[in-house]
């Protein structure tokens, strides 16, 4: 199934019935396994650990709270997709508000922030390369940071979604499992842990100095902003949409719409329960091994501080399998996020009136040219800055405030979208605790900093 296909033009031709049951709906989950991949690279193995290594354990309930309270508003903009068949700028430019060159300004806004966290992608590509350099010290960073960059490039620019898919899910998988491992091992070393620890961590405290650091691993862990965006091109080139067909608003259409978007949560709750294990076991690693240690990862340093984790609960001959793990997971955030981020930039263009982003050929001309650019843009700006442990954190940051304005987006979607297919009174609880708990640590946030 290629990337680019006609599953963004939707046609009766396009229609397939939804799997009835719910052993055969997992045949048909994938983008969850993207989000994962993306999720786990960055936000979990540095800014969750490195919350752990500063805070000890009494963040712990932020880092929960991240990953389960954003999949609500992941959900409705999913919903939103199989309902309209809309590409996420597509939807943003039918917002209400004022518009600029033609545009809304949400549009603009992403645009420039999205801008802003090249920086902050510029930091995971420059964490792969230092793991290579770890592996093979022969080879210096800068040329690992190009090396990657082009075989980024060259890997986004065959353009196949079952290989971002599947690449995705051997990527996190192998990973997870050294991570789950070495959580277990480390009850069986000086750095045990016990449940009064983990209680101690869920009662909601925000030092002052962590302020930065916390805003930070919020936006960047469980489902960020990126993921949520991207969620929306995933599902369409799974075919989500493209299989519930044209919205006719007929019961034969609600039936098939909603069967797929049985689908699709699914596929986002499996997803979520990966990354919650993956991302808790992170921070409790760093806070149980770490923070003991009095070792925060900083510079060109953090992969190796990181590797004193793994080393201290499953001994000194696990780091080779520990940096090899390291480089699939924060490889795989780089890979996927060169192809999220190639779809939205060419999304942007086709709303703004740069490009036609219905035009098949031009859409995969300019995704192709964007594949080598920002990559390009991402090694230069590591190679200029090389402190992977601010640049990545820095990213959370705008993350946050780019959050906002998808809440805004969420509820639109809710209270403005077709409403010819019910949602749950569970669901309407489940989206307004995820809009006010992100509300809340945003301006939480805000009024700690300042």
């Amino acid at each position: 199934m290629a990337m680019i296909a006609d599953h963004y033009v939707i046609t009766p031709k396009t229609i397939r019935e939804p799997p009835a049951s719910f052993i055969s709906k997992f045949k048909f989950l994938g983008p969850g396994f993207i989000l994962s991949a993306s999720i786990v690279g960055s936000g979990e193995l540095i800014a969750t650990t490195i919350l752990g290594a500063r805070a000890g354990f009494i963040m712990f309930w932020l880092i929960i709270l991240s990953c389960l309270v954003k999949v609500a508003i992941q959900l409705q903009f999913g919903r939103h997709t199989i309902i309209s068949g809309e590409t996420v700028m597509q939807s943003f430019n039918k917002l209400p508000g004022f518009r600029f060159y033609k545009s809304h300004w949400s549009i603009w806004a992403v645009l420039f922030l999205m801008l802003l966290k090249v920086v902050q992608v510029g930091g995971m590509l420059g964490g792969s390369a230092l793991v290579m350099h770890l592996l093979f010290p022969a080879v210096a960073v800068p040329v690992w940071v190009v090396s990657l960059a082009v075989t980024v490039a060259l890997l986004v620019f065959k353009n196949y979604y079952n290989l971002v898919e599947k690449t995705s899910l051997v990527m996190i998988a192998l990973f997870t499992i050294l991570t789950i491992v070495s959580l277990i091992a480390v009850g069986f070393t000086d750095y045990a842990f016990t449940f009064s620890d983990i209680a101690s961590g869920l009662g909601l405290r925000l030092p002052r100095e962590l302020v930065f650091l916390a805003i930070g691993a919020f936006g960047i862990t469980g489902v960020g902003s990126d993921e949520i965006l991207s969620y929306n091109y995933w599902c369409i080139e799974k075919g989500y949409a493209a299989y519930a067909g044209p919205n006719t608003g007929t019961p034969e259409w609600q039936k098939r719409a909603k069967g797929w978007i049985s689908v699709m949560y699914l596929d986002a709750l499996v997803a979520m329960v990966i990354y919650t294990a993956v991302t808790a076991s992170f921070y409790l690693l760093g806070a149980a091994v770490l923070h003991t240690r009095t070792e925060v990862p900083e510079g060109y340093e953090v992969i190796n501080v990181l590797a004193n984790i793994y080393t201290q609960t499953l001994g000194e001959n696990v780091k080779i399998a520990f940096l090899a793990g390291a480089f699939f997971v924060l490889f795989s955030s780089v890979f996927t996020t060169v192809a999220y981020w190639s779809r939205l930039f060419s999304d942007i263009f086709g709303q703004v009136g740069w490009i036609r982003f219905f035009d098949l050929a031009q859409r995969r001309k300019t995704i192709a040219i964007l594949s080598f650019v920002f990559p390009a843009a991402w090694a230069i700006v590591f190679l200029f800055i090389k402190l992977p442990v601010i640049m990545i954190i820095s990213g959370g940051v705008v993350g946050s405030v780019l959050l906002l304005i998808i809440v805004f987006a969420a509820l639109c979607f809710r209270y403005r979208g077709s409403a010819v297919i019910q949602r749950s009174l569970a669901f309407d609880i489940f989206f307004w605790l995820s809009v006010l708990s992100i509300a809340l640590v945003a301006v939480y946030g805000m009024v700690q900093l300042f």
